[in-house]
């Protein structure tokens, strides 16, 4: 972290970054911002956007679980509940007639009303109101070098089954077809976007995280004409709404994540109006 700080005080000599949260935040959004651009294409592109609310809501059950098994520190409650409901919505999916926004939404309600029972218990439901809205600028060291392994986790994943995600989610039956299990590959994506997802969402906010995952993806979309555009255009909209939204919460004194959630929806508002250009 001192090789960071060194670089930030010479290159950035302004006034937020004598601040040591500042550049702590900043190295986070430059790791959180290409995983969730990267993920963010698939997830639009599978139509997943409620999937991923979905997880980062439930998220409350996960705190609350932590809670009553007497951890200070939920995360790792949090992401292993995560990791269970993925499995579960996903074997749902084959076990149920009922369609997969259904079979979502009863899950989202019911582990939300879960957590909000368990957290409110006695009136502590206060006390976890700032995984509500999330708090970037409380980030430690400690937690940036969990983001860096697990933005080089994403980083070897992707690399090893891109072909494989993307073919799933062009035509999974012809996928099936060219021997790749189906099943199997959507729950690991299941399953990365709800670890991404739940260790994010202490720094972005549960009720924020989905647009941060969603909107620049689809920006993106909007003006992308190929695949690799596609990757490219929301990793820089992710980073650059990051950055954004940092700088001006410090000097609005707002919300990080919803600040960062705002400049997004800005950018894909000028896509839209950029769209038929590109039609």
């Amino acid at each position: 972290m001192e090789s960071w700080y060194f670089i930030i005080d010479h290159l950035l000599p302004f006034a937020w970054t004598h601040h040591t949260f500042m550049k702590n935040a900043l190295l986070a959004v430059l790791l959180v911002g290409p995983m969730f651009g990267i993920m963010g294409t698939m997830v639009v592109n599978n139509k997943m956007a409620f999937y991923s609310d979905t997880i980062g809501h439930s998220a409350l059950t996960g705190i609350a679980i932590g809670i009553l098994l007497g951890f200070q520190d939920p995360l790792w409650i949090m992401v292993i509940f995560s990791i269970f409901l993925a499995v579960a919505i996903s074997l749902l999916k084959y076990y149920t007639t009922a369609s997969i926004d259904t079979v979502i939404g009863a899950v989202s309600a019911t582990m939300v009303a879960l957590g909000i029972v368990i957290l409110s218990r006695g009136g502590g439901f206060a006390r976890f109101s700032r995984f509500l809205i999330g708090d970037l600028l409380s980030i430690t060291p400690r937690e940036i070098y969990l983001l860096i392994f697990a933005f080089a986790v994403i980083v070897v994943l992707w690399t090893a089954m891109f072909n494989k995600f993307l073919l799933l989610s062009v035509n999974p039956i012809l996928a099936r077809s060219r021997g790749i299990s189906v099943d199997l590959v959507e729950t690991l994506f299941c399953i990365i976007i709800a670890v991404i997802v739940t260790i994010s969402i202490q720094w972005v906010g549960i009720l924020i995280i989905n647009s941060f995952l969603i909107l620049p993806a689809a920006a993106a979309r909007n003006v992308s004409i190929n695949m690799r555009d596609y990757h490219v255009i929301s990793v820089l909209i992710t980073l650059i709404s990051g950055i954004m939204g940092l700088l001006l919460s410090y000097y609005w004194s707002t919300a990080t994540g919803a600040t960062i959630a705002l400049v997004a929806a800005a950018f894909y508002l000028l896509t839209l109006l950029l769209k038929p250009r590109f039609a």
